[in-house]
């Protein structure tokens, strides 16, 4: 039994979703309490449905009432790079020029740990004043970069999951490591951080044409000694770099097998951008339980291409697929922005992206790519309680439109393309107030 201290309540509208949209219809997936009541218990969700029918087991509960506004679970990021927070909205060409321009040039001031704890501690308040209370996150080749960041997050009570890049070859020799010290580091960090708190270790080659076949071979060796581990890295980003990969591992039939071949696919693995791939690529992440993570805004900035969401979730194969900001490719650290910046990827491509497909990406269906559905990402008894609570009259503008939606999905589609951080009223992280407005 919780103690009065350890009980809270939370009352008003909330959302959130019971199935994949993709699969199922936005209808049957997703499930909103125009008034609804959610307990939480020592920073889990004990009870959570309508007000009226669960106030009965209100006992002590210190109670929250939001009544206008709409409650979410904490929006989830798949793929973003706290390191290039101080780059954001650097102008660029394609992705290799960007990368030598400004990536490798910024990061090589985390070297300093003073210098990385800094930048971790902003960019986790402005995660927090997006509402995004969990991400996968790249930090650089430099352990103190890993550590400042899961010291940061490890104050916030969040739930994070990172890695320190892998690089030993076509980057700055201030930004390589070799095969075997990037093997003993991320092994260290693993020992350290990962299953500490709420943190989780992502082992992270940051790409096949940055790392020879030995460190890909030690990634996957690394891996297979700490199965419960993630490993992200990037794929098929930009058609420059999928000529690249072939000249660099001209025996791999594209650029998956290239990490396939290693070990480096299958559950936890999260493959960044994955615009232009092949069928026979598509087919291996899904069937081996691989994920996802469209990075929309960061491919308009770059030019890189369009992501394929019929074929991402063809319903005869779907993968794992959760959204991201990836940043500072990426121009917001803003899921909302996020997600209206995917539904015009989507139209571009012919493909209509729905307010509750949008939203699913950026809660359970991103939950679920990281293999964390049981947990984060949905309202529900026995889940975290990592919370976001979102004004929907966040501008003068957005109160304007909202007087004239007619339903729960129009107000959906209005705050995803018209809205950002200004909406994010109030966020929980295990049940704790950390952020309002």
């Amino acid at each position: 039994m919780a103690d009065n201290a350890s009980l809270k309540a939370i009352r008003g509208p909330y959302l959130t979703f019971v199935d994949d949209p993709f699969l199922t219809g936005d209808t049957t997936a997703l499930h909103y309490e125009p008034d609804g009541l959610i307990l939480i218990e020592n920073g889990v969700i004990a009870a959570a449905g309508d007000f009226q029918a669960n106030r009965g087991q209100l006992r002590g509960h210190e109670v929250d009432h939001y009544a206008d506004a709409l409650i979410l679970p904490g929006f989830i990021d798949t793929h973003v790079h706290y390191p290039q927070t101080q780059m954001i909205g650097a102008y660029g060409k394609q992705l290799i020029d960007w990368l030598n321009q400004y990536t490798f040039v910024t990061e090589q001031q985390f070297a300093d740990a003073g210098h990385a704890a800094s930048v971790a501690d902003f960019f986790l308040g402005e995660c927090l004043r997006a509402g995004t209370t969990t991400a996968a996150v790249y930090c650089t080749v430099h352990p103190q970069s890993v550590d400042a960041f899961f010291e940061a997050a490890g104050r916030r009570r969040l739930r994070m999951i990172a890695g320190k890049v892998l690089m030993d070859r076509n980057a700055p020799a201030a930004l390589t490591d070799t095969a075997q010290s990037g093997y003993d580091d991320s092994e260290a960090l693993i020992r350290r951080w990962h299953g500490r708190g709420r943190l989780s270790y992502a082992i992270t080659p940051r790409f096949a044409p940055s790392c020879s076949p030995q460190q890909l071979e030690a990634a996957a060796a690394l891996w297979k000694r700490y199965p419960e581990a993630y490993m992200q890295t990037h794929i098929a980003e930009n058609k420059h770099e999928l000529a690249w990969v072939k000249s660099l591992y001209p025996g791999q039939r594209n650029y998956l097998d290239v990490y396939a071949h290693y070990g480096l696919t299958g559950p936890r693995a999260i493959f960044g951008h994955a615009i232009h791939l092949e069928e026979a690529e598509w087919r291996h992440l899904a069937e081996s339980g691989s994920a996802v993570s469209h990075c929309p805004t960061s491919n308009s900035f770059l030019g890189s291409g369009l992501f394929d969401f019929s074929r991402a979730k063809d319903p005869a194969q779907p993968l794992r697929l959760g959204l991201a900001t990836d940043v500072g490719a990426g121009t917001s650290l803003s899921m909302l922005q996020t997600m209206g910046a995917a539904y015009k990827i989507g139209q571009l491509g012919h493909y209509s992206l729905s307010p509750a497909k949008a939203f699913y990406l950026a809660t359970r269906g991103a939950a679920q790519a990281l293999y964390l559905e049981d947990r984060i990402g949905s309202i529900a008894p026995g889940m975290e309680a990592d919370l976001l609570v979102l004004d929907l009259k966040s501008t003068p503008l957005i109160a304007f439109r909202m007087e004239h939606c007619q339903n729960i999905e129009e107000a959906l589609f209005v705050q995803m393309t018209m809205g950002d951080d200004r909406a994010t009223k109030a966020v929980y992280v295990a049940g704790e107030l950390a952020y309002s407005t």
